[in-house]
């Protein structure tokens, strides 16, 4: 059998990604306010083994060792969120000036050592303050989170070049209709805020790409996160067919429509039993251009038709002949390539950056090692898939791994091992796993071998 070998363009941004609620840590410190993880990780029983993020990775006070780890990899880029409460800690307002100190020591580290910041503005964590003013389900929301947006353009455009709005809109969505998807913050169980959030999210998305074309320092790149996960019917049965068309415009095209086409697809008039409109004025925010498509991809769906399935009235099919990771997730890197070209068929051909993708598994530290073979063999088959995905014509300029390191996985808590570096939560000593090393080798040669 003939190896081949895979490269990359060169350019290609080689990166990882974590979030400032997952490994920050120092929830009190630095002028911060509370989020709604802050909140709801203290509820019982809502966190697998009562985790909170109130330490997490301390990376608050680790940031330097772990920017050094970071070179050591040989990552080129990383994306990292912030902590809207450490920058307004009422989420409006007055503006927290130890909050912005901190993400500048962040970036001014992470240049000195040759790596691209890439900012994520929001990442699940809105002011606790926000909620109880409705959370996102309050248009008003949106306008506060423009206005966020436009300080951190004002404080860090002139040395980040890279801008997300926001990461998985749809999980956020979550938080107002648990059980939908997944247990997450707020918590709130009303399917009316559930789908106004949908809207505010999108609307606060557009007024945050129209701000930053406003701004004097908004010349980099701006876009979005979505996590897609793309759906297959159980068979050719039309209640699967109907199904995996439903499950679709709920998980995909609920925000990829209105993003690249100002409207909402028409099943969500079935799913939520109304119509869905949007006025010309959103439309026109909503739709603003923007300058590339962040993709999160992490396993597919396979639906059939459950008369009792929720709302969506579907429910997930598992091949028993697949492998999965420690989050039950089929891996499947198939799907990765599936998304990116409908991607590039249907919506405009945008330019696509693989914002997340990795694998949870059960991680074992044995004579001072982690041998993550599974890790490295789930990078390496998306990774060539997204290579097929670039022959075929997808403009993807860069890929980030989930994640840098372990960290608190929301409802799951420290349960869940998702890193290329491995923390010894006790100690928070930090040892790199074999998928880092191999990763340090794709990134230096920027090729893989098939």
């Amino acid at each position: 059998m003939v190896r081949r070998k895979l490269q990359f363009p060169e350019g290609f941004m080689w990166g990882c990604a974590t979030a400032a609620y997952q490994i920050e840590g120092a929830v009190n410190e630095g002028g911060r306010g509370e989020s709604i993880w802050d909140r709801y990780s203290h509820t019982p029983d809502k966190v697998l083994n009562g985790d909170t993020g109130d330490i997490a990775c301390d990376h608050y006070h680790r940031y330097v060792e772990d920017v050094k780890l970071m070179k050591d990899i040989g990552i080129n880029a990383y994306r990292f969120s912030i902590a809207w409460s450490r920058i307004i800690p009422s989420g409006k307002g007055l503006i927290n000036r130890k909050g912005i100190d901190f993400y500048n020591k962040l970036i001014d580290a992470l240049l000195e050592k040759d790596i691209e910041p890439v900012v994520t503005i929001y990442h699940f964590d809105l002011p606790q303050a926000l909620e109880d003013m409705g959370g996102w389900a309050n248009r008003d929301i949106a306008y506060y989170f423009s206005d966020y947006a436009e300080v951190l353009f004002k404080n860090y455009g002139d040395r980040v070049k890279f801008w997300i709005t926001e990461n998985e809109p749809i999980c956020v969505s979550y938080g107002y209709y648990p059980g939908v998807g997944w247990e997450t913050a707020p918590g709130v169980k009303d399917i009316n805020k559930m789908v106004s959030s949908i809207h505010h999210l999108l609307l606060a998305h557009g007024l945050a790409v129209r701000k930053y074309r406003e701004s004097l320092n908004g010349t980099g790149k701006i876009g979005i996160a979505i996590n897609i996960e793309p759906v297959y019917p159980n068979s050719q049965n039309p209640d699967d067919l109907k199904s995996a068309k439903l499950d679709d415009a709920f998980l995909n095209r609920m925000f990829l429509d209105p993003l690249f086409y100002g409207r909402y697809p028409v099943e969500l008039q079935e799913i939520f039993g109304r119509d869905l409109e949007i006025s010309k004025e959103d439309k026109e925010i909503i739709a603003s251009p923007f300058d590339f498509l962040g993709v999160n991809y992490y396993t597919r769906k396979i639906s059939k038709y459950n008369p009792n399935g929720g709302f969506l009235k579907s429910s997930v099919v598992k091949p028993k002949e697949a492998d999965y990771t420690d989050m039950g997730w089929e891996i499947f890197p198939q799907g990765l390539y599936d998304i990116l070209i409908r991607i590039k068929n249907e919506y405009r051909n945008p330019v696509i950056y693989i914002t997340e993708s990795g694998c949870a598994i059960n991680d074992k530290l044995e004579n001072g090692k982690i041998s993550d073979l599974k890790r490295i063999a789930y990078l390496k088959g998306h990774f060539k898939m997204a290579h097929k995905a670039i022959s075929d014509g997808v403009k993807i300029k860069g890929y980030f791994v989930w994640s840098l390191m372990d960290n608190f996985e929301w409802t799951f808590g420290r349960s869940k091992r998702f890193g290329m570096v491995y923390v010894d939560y006790p100690t928070q000593k930090r040892i790199p796993k074999e998928s880092a090393r191999w990763y340090s080798k794709v990134i230096e040669k920027n090729f893989i071998i098939d």
